[in-house]
């Protein structure tokens, strides 16, 4: 029976992070519950602060939600790199034969899984407080999908630069904010298209192409970040 090629092993390794990641989250539910009920409070208490006329909702919810999306996602940046720093996993990864972008791939797949992707399961129910129609909905749900992992990816890079500096999680949100306004935009301008009856394609189209781009240089990035830091 012939060796697994190194790819196999890479990919292997990649999901073995992935695994690792999210065993961990589970143990400590209290990061993830965090940005979900930071999430929610938030975007909810906007309906409340202005009063409940359905087309003045309708107009401020793509702004409101993308941006209570966008600062939940960034609560636990702070902790990609932290604890492997302190427990020394992260100087094996940087000690590993796999390509080291590869294995951070891993790591960040594992953050959106258990942050962004909670984010955009939740968002139909803010929807509701809003009286989106079904289309505005999809839409809402659609560009979060796209951009939530942009924001893991580019906040990878942001944790990396950071880690083991005191303060790491203020330092963080203070490096990637601007790089975050682009998704913010494209986000809030695909579903004011669709309140408006316009076609979305051109805002998804950019989103999907930052992620296209996010998914090969963020990597990159991160782990000459990481090598940065770490010396």
């Amino acid at each position: 029976m012939s060796e697994p090629s190194s790819l196999v092993l890479a990919l292997r390794a990649v999901w073995a992070i992935v695994l690792r990641d999210l065993r961990i989250a589970l143990r400590r539910k209290s990061d993830s519950t965090a940005a979900l009920f930071f999430f929610l409070i938030v975007a909810s208490l906007f309906p409340i602060g202005v009063g409940p006329e359905p087309q003045l909702l309708r107009v401020i919810a793509p702004g409101i939600v993308w941006v209570a999306a966008l600062l939940a996602s960034m609560l636990s940046l702070g902790r990609v790199f932290a604890d492997d720093y302190s427990d020394g996993t992260l100087e094996q990864l940087l000690l590993s034969a796999h390509p080291l972008p590869l294995l951070l791939s891993g790591k960040i797949l594992a953050h959106w899984l258990s942050s962004g992707l909670l984010l955009s399961v939740i968002a139909p129910v803010l929807a509701l407080q809003f009286d989106l129609s079904l289309a505005a909905t999809f839409e809402l749900v659609l560009t979060l999908l796209l951009g939530t992992p942009l924001l893991s990816l580019v906040g990878a890079i942001g944790a990396a630069l950071t880690v083991g500096v005191r303060g790491a999680s203020v330092l963080v949100s203070i490096l990637v904010l601007p790089l975050y306004v682009p998704v913010l935009i494209f986000g809030v301008l695909a579903i004011d298209a669709s309140n408006a009856g316009i076609s979305t394609a051109a805002q998804l189209s950019l989103l999907a192409a930052m992620l296209a781009a996010g998914l090969f240089l963020a990597p990159l990035a991160a782990a000459a970040a990481l090598r940065i830091s770490i010396e």
